[in-house]
């Protein structure tokens, strides 16, 4: 998972880390005012679907993500084989029949902030905000605008995100059996206390 974290800071951000050929100079550890990166590779993710039937419902706690709260540029990656349920029976269906996980392993988002609150701000608790940017399943990709909720809690960022993700947008097929069982939209829930990382660093090891 590190490994897919550090190839996921190559992908979004190549530049906004890159190290001058000057050594730095040894320093104290640095304040909070720059730690400008945040990351994680345990954020969760949940997807909830109210079902005639049976309610559908799923976790995925192995999310790789980074946030710069310098740029604003947020990516988080997952693998869809990660989502846990409770029925086994259910998660054998969602793997080989309608995330098909062999062969579209992964979701990504990458995105920025629409607007950028300020270090007291966030420190003062929750605030809203909206990402825009591209979400890709399934490998659709489709550009997104989404709400969530930023807060610095110690030396941590706290993000949050809830919203719905229609699986016919990206192409995944509801066999007619079922179909009346599975919701048209599915809600969506993020949540990543990312831990900071001092500017400059070009890599997550």
């Amino acid at each position: 998972m590190k490994y897919a974290l550090l190839l996921l800071l190559g992908m979004v951000i190549p530049n906004a880390y890159a190290q001058t050929s000057a050594p730095a100079a040894p320093a104290a550890a640095p304040s909070a005012a720059m730690l400008q990166r945040y990351t994680t590779a345990n954020g969760q993710t949940t997807f909830f679907s109210t079902a005639p039937l049976e309610d559908i419902e799923a976790l995925n706690s192995r999310v790789a993500a980074i946030f710069d709260l310098n740029n604003g540029q947020l990516a988080f990656s997952m693998l869809m084989k990660d989502f846990q349920f409770k029925n086994s029976l259910m998660q054998e269906h969602f793997n080989e029949n309608y995330a098909e996980s062999e062969k579209y392993p992964r979701a990504r988002f990458t995105g920025t902030l629409v607007t950028k609150p300020t270090e007291d701000q966030l420190r003062s608790g929750p605030q809203p905000v909206y990402v825009q940017g591209q979400l890709t399943i399934h490998n659709v990709k489709r550009k997104v605008r989404v709400p969530g909720t930023l807060q610095l809690r110690g030396n941590d960022l706290v993000v949050t995100s809830k919203f719905s993700v229609a699986p016919a947008d990206y192409k995944i097929k509801i066999p007619a059996l079922v179909r009346n069982n599975i919701a048209k939209s599915i809600d969506i829930s993020v949540i990543l206390t990312c831990q900071p990382g001092p500017a400059g660093t070009a890599s997550v090891k």
